[in-house]
């Protein structure tokens, strides 16, 4: 199949779009439990670069699992997929001239490794939001844990399913003694010098 599959060539790149943008692309890619507060810090950095004029997007686990993964289950082959699914969007994402934010669970190194090998590591910002297991499951914000406590729900994170946390993200939260927007600073700081154009 692949020997019929020829690569077009377009006339506008990524350094076009880049320079029309006036900064660099990439993913901000969220991981942790359930409950971390993935979603709520990776939203409200979107806001805080939407309003400083970057060109931004967000996918969200929730989503992805609602449209472009609907059909995948939660084992682990399953897992892999949707995983390697995001990142082949987010490249694309990256391509067309965007910041992209991500927040996923992404529970296994070798499948955040991937994502990084697709997306190109230089395109790559790990964010590693590391909230306890037990503060994850006394938010319990979605209901999941206590589903999953009772056997409703196979393979869940954190109780029937491993979560690897990052060895060495670029950003680490720890939202027991990090505000989210004290987080959001911190990364938008972190930013910055990733989103200038080269000179």
């Amino acid at each position: 199949m692949k020997k019929n599959i020829v690569e077009h060539k377009y006339s506008v790149s990524r350094e076009d779009r880049t320079r029309k943008n006036q900064h660099q692309s990439m993913v901000v890619w969220f991981t942790g439990l359930s409950g971390s507060g993935k979603s709520t810090i990776a939203n409200s950095l979107e806001k805080r670069l939407f309003k400083e004029g970057i060109s931004t997007y967000s996918l969200d686990g929730d989503n992805i699992r609602s449209g472009l993964s609907k059909g995948l289950s939660f084992s682990r082959e399953d897992r892999h997929e949707n995983n390697r699914r995001i990142a082949e969007v987010a490249k694309l994402f990256v391509d067309a001239g965007i910041v992209t934010i991500g927040a996923f669970i992404s529970p296994l190194k070798e499948d955040r490794e991937q994502a990084k090998d697709i997306i190109g590591k230089e395109n790559f910002v790990e964010v590693f939001v590391n909230t306890p297991l037990e503060v994850c499951e006394e938010r319990d914000v979605k209901g999941f844990y206590k589903k999953a406590r009772q056997g409703e729900i196979k393979n869940f994170t954190g109780i029937s399913a491993p979560y690897e946390a990052p060895e060495n993200p670029d950003i680490k939260i720890n939202t027991e003694q990090e505000s989210a927007e004290e987080a959001v600073e911190r990364l938008y700081e972190f930013l910055q010098q990733k989103l200038k154009l080269d000179e």
